[in-house]
């Protein structure tokens, strides 16, 4: 009840080489934030609930059976973009040294068992609505794959997806955030609580390297395409593909998420004591 209902399918065709999903429409409003993180919590918590099959049942969505190996492979291809991004050099060195935590967590954190769900993926609150009855929805649901629920978690509040969309602006508090994530530990029952617990900080500090290095990668890439006006880049930065308000739009938020002051901002909330972890421990 938190995505929307499967009416039929159309077959790909000749009129219609992709084909088509048929969904009830979600009659709602954009999320209001703070106050529907509870109603966000409690959605992430139904779907991280559904029984998940069997490894061969599991295709064609992606299945990162160990979801920082997954991750990190998408954040070293962005990250690959570094050299050509001229950032501010203290911009860079904040960037870096996240990096250097991420790959010794992923190097010696493979021992340990982080549960795999069913997870949305790309779950920034503008990707949400708010049903008549409370519900909150997801309405992006193309990125869905087998992974880490903390990821989950941690795209629907990161700086950088709460300020990203105009009608779902907001910078949310560590205290707010920590009684979001609790509303979520109670939500998703004792079991499961215990064990995504201890990957909820971690998790959260891989996705703000892939949404970092996104940026990054958005960034050199636009730029190339500004240069050639390559009306052949279907890719979603390209310039001659894209409505020049959402361009713009998006350049805005990626220059402001580059800054150092911002990704200091940013990594306060696992840096600072007590921080976020301090706040889960209320």
């Amino acid at each position: 009840a938190h995505a929307p209902e499967l009416a039929t399918v159309l077959e790909p065709d000749d009129r219609l080489p992709m084909g088509a999903l048929v969904v009830r429409e979600i009659v709602g409003r954009p999320p209001r934030l703070p106050d529907d993180l509870p109603r966000l919590a409690r959605a992430m918590a139904r779907v991280h609930r559904l029984p998940v099959p069997e490894p061969a049942a599991r295709p064609p969505l992606a299945d990162h059976q160990d979801p920082v190996d997954g991750a990190m492979a998408e954040i070293a291809a962005q990250a690959s973009y570094l050299d050509l991004a001229d950032l501010d050099p203290a911009a860079r060195a904040e960037i870096e040294a996240e990096l250097a935590w991420a790959r010794d967590f992923a190097a010696h954190g493979r021992s340990r068992d982080q549960p795999v769900r069913l997870v949305l993926t790309d779950t920034h609150p503008g990707n949400f609505l708010i049903a008549r009855d409370g519900r909150a929805v997801i309405v992006d649901l193309e990125k869905a794959l087998y992974g880490a629920p903390g990821t989950d978690l941690a795209h629907a509040t990161l700086y950088s997806s709460t300020t990203w969309d105009p009608d779902t602006h907001a910078e949310l508090s560590t205290a707010q955030l920590g009684a979001y994530y609790r509303d979520y530990l109670s939500a998703v029952g004792p079991e499961l609580a215990g064990q995504i617990r201890p990957w909820l900080i971690p998790m959260r500090r891989i996705t703000f390297l892939r949404a970092i290095t996104w940026c990054v990668m958005w960034s050199v890439e636009h730029r190339r395409s500004a240069r050639t006006h390559a009306s052949e880049d279907a890719r979603d930065w390209s310039a001659a593909n894209t409505d020049p308000a959402l361009i713009a739009h998006v350049a805005g938020r990626v220059a402001e998420y580059l800054r150092a002051q911002t990704l200091r901002r940013m990594r306060a909330e696992w840096l600072e004591t007590p921080g976020l972890e301090g706040e889960l421990d209320r």
